[in-house]
């Protein structure tokens, strides 16, 4: 990263003689958005605290809704997803400057590269804050709290151990994907909420990040977070 950003600068010296020879910038008007700009955007959309205040609005209206319909609704549950839901991957996605890297070590924190799959076995995610205060509402006023998550089955003592470390107690289940399988997220994530409901649970709302946590139905009401900083399918 260090490197490319060496290169984009010394592109700018090299070219910083000749801007005056076009005083307009030429393009096909075909290429996508710059990749190095949205990185500065969701960086500084971040830090800036708006993120914050987005996510924190959403989960507002998730929480008055969920306890608004607590107790009209027989055997409610609510969904969280975990990653950029319950749990912050902030720590890992700003040091990997916004790139996935799989394997390796992340113990060079907040320096990267930081490997996910070692951050996830860390349990070391922090919590975010609103989601914790949704999750402890809905389960004073007896709502059953589940996570379905796109982390693997081999993943799950790592999970269950930063679930609690950050706060997030006595949960229905925590429903993880099986060992090997590389389905899109609403391929198995929307089953997983018809078998809740096949206990007989009424899934008042379904909150997650990405569309695809939302995707397939199986909830009343779902709740989109803001998360401008990566995409699953």
């Amino acid at each position: 990263m260090k490197a490319l950003r060496a290169g984009f600068l010394a592109l700018a010296l090299f070219s910083a003689p000749f801007a005056s020879a076009q005083s307009t910038p030429q393009t096909t008007g075909r290429e996508p958005a710059n990749v190095g700009d949205a990185i500065i955007a969701a960086s500084a959309y971040h830090d800036s605290g708006r993120y914050e205040e987005d996510l924190n609005a959403v989960l507002k209206q998730a929480t008055d809704w969920v306890l608004q319909r607590a107790g009209k609704t027989r055997k409610p549950a609510i969904v969280l997803d975990i990653d950029e839901t319950s749990l912050s991957n902030w720590p890992a996605i700003r040091a990997n400057g916004f790139g996935y890297i799989v394997g390796g070590n992340c113990d060079a924190l907040p320096k990267g590269p930081c490997g996910a799959a070692a951050w996830e076995q860390s349990a070391q995610a922090p919590v975010i804050p609103a989601t914790l205060n949704l999750f402890r509402q809905a389960q004073a006023h007896r709502v059953t709290v589940f996570f379905i998550t796109g982390r693997y089955e081999n993943e799950r003592a790592a999970t269950a151990k930063n679930l609690l470390a950050a706060g997030y107690k006595n949960w229905g289940d925590l429903i993880l994907r099986p060992n090997g399988a590389h389905s899109y997220a609403a391929v198995y994530k929307a089953p997983a909420r018809a078998a809740i409901e096949a206990k007989g649970y009424t899934i008042i709302a379904n909150l997650g990040d990405q569309p695809s946590d939302l995707a397939g139905g199986h909830a009343v009401r779902a709740f989109l977070l803001p998360n401008p900083f990566y995409r699953v399918p």
